[in-house]
């Protein structure tokens, strides 16, 4: 296990801390382009693919209240009504999928995701998984990662159990932070009593792994106040920790204009809320994964990154990336082939489409040679922290040094601060470098200069 303090470089992760991309895709969405259409989705799907498993992602995009920190796409409402036709939609959307792709290959991972997914009544998440199994082939539990973005405030007991008859075996559970005073000032009020049911819930229905979301950064958050809830989570010991820091970004984000700037930390107050992230979650024994993700040993997260197996894809770090991705629902993102499509944002675009019996596809990117080669660089460095070059240009047929001697160059000044050891052969992360993999990782994307870096979060 890697000391916290190597982890941990106030001085680094100051010099270093800028905007940059998280890279959950190469391209990122940024890159993506609305002359892609449902014509580009179909050839892809028609030309087949290397990956043998299929990946399915549901975005349920409503919440019953709105959390003021959040960037998603998501619709604020009550009226439980409006999950009826958007629920019948997805439906219809699952059919028009099934018909490009051979539905024998195995859905060997599949997320709901919002929103709140749990938004849905217990009769309309049976249906909508009834309809997934009537149209694809999800494999037994023991080959699956089937998880679920849980809202504990929206999820009794009884919605634990239901979830786990379903066919789900992993949970998520947004937490963000305990403080009753932070809550307030993000309008999400959750008593901790709360995620303590939906976790015992979890462990006694059997879920493989839980996973709970802590946000720093937010309004009136002190190192003291975090502590807390850090020792609160400690104390629950879910098998994944992910401590995300805020981004607040209002011009990107409109609810965000919500949140009060004076009460956020200061940039120090910040970093030493990191700090104490950090240390705390190694004395407890929690594995740091990569950038903001803990896992206990155990978990099949952590062995995978002790492998080197570990993979990456829109629903962040996994052990069942390698897949072709579809995605069902407004916003949603797929990967087929060499080629990214995202359906219209919009309820009424989504809707048009659908019920003019049309993919909602709007905008996509087609991945070229380069694309591909960079995505593999990229996708090492966020996975494994290491580059073999003789591995890239065995799978890609080009001389590491001769392809990349610009970013080499650049990277020279990071392995003087002592974030990487760059030799001859190979690129390895540091430990002082963990945290900043993305700033590393971004030296080999040729589109960071033709893309506002305003987009992307900052990086610590």
């Amino acid at each position: 296990m890697t000391p916290a303090a190597t982890l941990f470089r106030p001085d680094l992760l100051e010099r270093y801390n800028s905007n940059g991309p998280r890279y959950t895709s190469y391209p990122t969405a940024v890159q993506f382009t609305d002359s892609f259409d449902p014509a580009h989705y179909r050839e892809a799907a028609r030309q087949g693919s290397a990956a043998a498993d299929l990946s399915l992602y549901f975005h349920i995009p409503f919440c019953d209240t709105v959390c003021f920190y959040c960037g998603c796409n998501k619709v604020a409402t009550k009226n439980r009504a409006h999950a009826r036709p958007y629920l019948d939609r997805m439906k219809r959307e699952l059919a028009l999928q099934a018909a490009l792709f051979d539905t024998s290959r195995p859905v060997t991972q599949l997320h709901w995701g919002g929103g709140t997914p749990t938004f849905l009544s217990h009769d309309e998440m049976s249906e909508l998984m009834a309809a997934t199994r009537e149209h694809f082939n999800l494999v037994p539990d023991e080959r699956a990662e089937y998880s679920i973005e849980v809202d504990p405030r929206e999820a009794s007991a009884d919605t634990i159990a239901l979830l786990r008859e379903l066919g789900f075996n992993r949970l998520s559970l947004g937490v963000q932070d305990f403080d009753e005073r932070v809550q307030r000032a993000v309008n999400r009020i959750q008593p901790r009593a709360l995620t303590e049911t939906v976790l015992d819930a979890a462990r006694a229905n059997g879920f493989k792994s839980v996973s709970v979301d802590l946000i720093y950064g937010l309004p009136h958050q002190s190192v003291e106040s975090f502590s807390e809830t850090l020792d609160a989570i400690i104390g629950m010991k879910p098998d994944r920790v992910s401590v995300f820091g805020y981004a607040h970004m209002p011009t990107l984000f409109k609810m965000q204009r919500q949140i009060d700037e004076s009460a956020l930390p200061s940039p120090a107050e910040r970093l030493a809320i990191l700090e104490r992230v950090i240390a705390r979650m190694s004395e407890a024994g929690y594995v740091y994964i990569g950038m903001d993700h803990f896992a206990l040993p155990g978990d099949e997260l952590a062995r995978a990154h002790a492998a080197g197996t570990l993979q990456r894809n829109f629903q962040g770090y996994s052990t069942h990336a390698d897949c072709d991705l579809i995605g069902i629902g407004a916003s949603s993102i797929g990967k087929v082939g060499q080629v990214y499509a995202q359906n219209a944002r919009e309820l009424p675009d989504y809707a048009a489409a659908i019920d003019a019996g049309q993919l909602a596809i709007a905008r996509g990117v087609r991945l070229s040679a380069d694309d591909v080669l960079r995505r593999d660089v990229i996708m090492r460095i966020m996975c494994g922290g290491e580059l073999r070059f003789d591995d890239v240009a065995q799978a890609h047929g080009v001389e590491f040094p001769d392809a990349f001697a610009n970013e080499l160059a650049r990277l020279a000044p990071m392995a003087g601060d002592g974030l990487i050891d760059l030799s001859r052969d190979a690129l390895r992360v540091l430990p002082a470098g963990r945290m900043l993999v993305r700033n590393v990782a971004s030296v080999f994307d040729r589109y960071l200069g033709q893309a506002s870096l305003t987009r992307f979060s900052r990086t610590i």
